[in-house]
């Protein structure tokens, strides 16, 4: 039986680094000759698979989003959007971010294979996540897309063994013989039950503590890697340099 796809991309934040009079998912990035928000870039990752279904978590100021995405249609797809509302075990916690970000989908995302992108980022090749699936296998729980950076201390650094499976992740240590990131994430409703206990737990809300968990549960990561591609983020004006740069150069 083959599986069902979902996407899921968390927007929630309040993006107030960079002081636009915009929600940052929005930033505009210039390629082929023409302007396009950032985030479209990683809905077309998806789209790519393709996924018909694709979820948005937004905040309740992120409407300018929803004017420009609309129902999908004209990006192939379908897309929900789910309004995050901090709960009290969130409030609680010290670090609610992305965990409780996702985990907020659980209802629409259970039982499917879900296919997880940052909005703010940019991944080439464009088909990251159709070749993701096609190197996983049926036995993987989590298929995680690695890059290669020079700058540790702002990711989730991956360790893989020669057979390409996961053994830990260490998040933005500073100091590190890791080489690669992940960028971009694959999980099956295994995980994601997994997810949804440990947020409503409310013991463990960390997104790193809880892919380190389910590895310690025995859950089995597979690392597939792109050498040969591009991540990059927006979240400081230098990075938005970098990426006028990188873009230019082409």
């Amino acid at each position: 039986m083959s599986e069902e796809l979902i996407g899921l991309i968390p927007a929630a934040g309040k993006g107030v680094r960079l002081r636009l009079p915009y929600p940052k998912e929005l930033y505009p990035i210039i390629r082929d000759n023409r302007y396009k928000p950032i985030s479209q870039f990683v809905l077309e990752n998806m789209t790519a698979v393709p996924v018909e279904h694709i979820v948005f978590v937004i905040n309740e100021t992120k409407h300018q989003l929803i004017g420009y995405f609309g129902d999908g249609h004209r990006f192939g797809c379908h897309i929900s959007y789910l309004v995050q509302e901090v709960r009290e075990n969130a409030i609680r916690s010290t670090s609610p971010g992305l965990g409780h970000a996702l985990d907020a989908a659980y209802h629409l995302v259970r039982g499917k294979t879900v296919l997880f992108g940052m909005a703010d980022t940019i991944m080439e090749p464009v088909d990251v996540f159709a070749r993701m699936l096609d190197s996983a296998s049926p036995d993987d729980d989590v298929i995680m897309g690695l890059f290669p950076t020079d700058r540790p201390y702002k990711f989730g650094m991956t360790a893989f063994d020669a057979n390409g499976y996961v053994p830990y992740i260490v998040d933005k240590p500073q100091e590190t013989d890791l080489t690669h990131m992940w960028g971009c994430i694959i999980w099956r409703p295994s995980f994601t039950e997994h997810l949804h206990t440990c947020i409503n737990g409310g013991e463990v809300t960390d997104f790193a503590t809880i892919m380190n968990k389910a590895l310690e549960a025995g859950m089995r990561f597979r690392a597939v890697r792109f050498d040969e591609g591009a991540y990059l983020d927006l979240g400081t004006y230098d990075e938005i340099v970098e990426l006028e740069k990188h873009f230019r150069a082409r």
